[in-house]
């Protein structure tokens, strides 16, 4: 299995190159996204992330110290945005009082020990935790999300349990702990169940099927 996944890796990046995820340019722009991005589209998030710029509000003191109601103001367009205002200020509260607002102190930390940490944050998710995990804070950790357990079914590679922690073990287990191989495969995953894992799937189209060695 090992083979065959690091085989996919391969046809997927000749195919679709390196995707470049998770878009940001600061980690804590990445943070702000992969709470922001719950349940909504990445344009969505990227008109709220505008805003936040715009105002002087992406940092972590300001994000801090601002109201509320002028949060949710300008990351209106991510939807859900009252709920997301108070689980953007837990996760910022966490930055701001136990580690000095500073996310290259949040990055020192252990990887278990940072995942138990952002699992207790209210609002924050597996999927979200390990996104900040591997996309922010650069933690070899793969990110199990919908178009992965697509993949997976469409291309027959698994038969267990598809519970969270099933599936990322699936991965972590049978591949090399690198952060660059989990950021690219998961980014791939996703280009090639937009593009061909749709409602309608496009098997004929698909690059891995053309490939006999897969």
């Amino acid at each position: 299995m090992r083979q065959r996944l690091l085989r996919i890796f391969e046809i997927l990046l000749e195919n679709f190159g390196e995707r470049h995820w998770w878009p940001g340019d600061t980690a804590l722009e990445i943070i702000v996204g992969a709470v922001l991005t719950q349940n909504t589209s990445w344009k969505n998030v990227e008109k709220a992330i505008a805003n936040l710029k715009s105002a002087g509000l992406l940092d972590i003191k300001s994000l801090h110290d601002a109201e509320e109601e002028i949060l949710a103001r300008h990351i209106r367009s991510s939807g859900y945005y009252n709920l997301k205002t108070i689980r953007l200020k837990n996760i910022i509260k966490v930055i701001h009082d136990e580690y000095m607002s500073s996310i290259e102190l949040l990055k020192e930390k252990e990887l278990s020990e940072l995942r138990m940490q952002l699992l207790g944050v209210k609002g924050i998710g597996e999927e979200t935790a390990d996104s900040i995990l591997l996309y922010a804070l650069e933690k070899p950790i793969f990110v199990i999300d919908a178009y992965t357990k697509r993949f997976l079914t469409n291309h027959g590679l698994y038969d267990g349990s598809y519970r969270y922690p099933d599936v990322q073990a699936f991965f972590m287990n049978n591949l090399p702990s690198d952060t660059y191989l989990f950021n690219e495969y998961h980014a791939l995953i996703v280009a090639l169940c937009q593009q061909y894992c749709v409602k309608t799937p496009k098997c004929k189209e698909c690059p891995l099927r053309k490939d006999k060695q897969y």
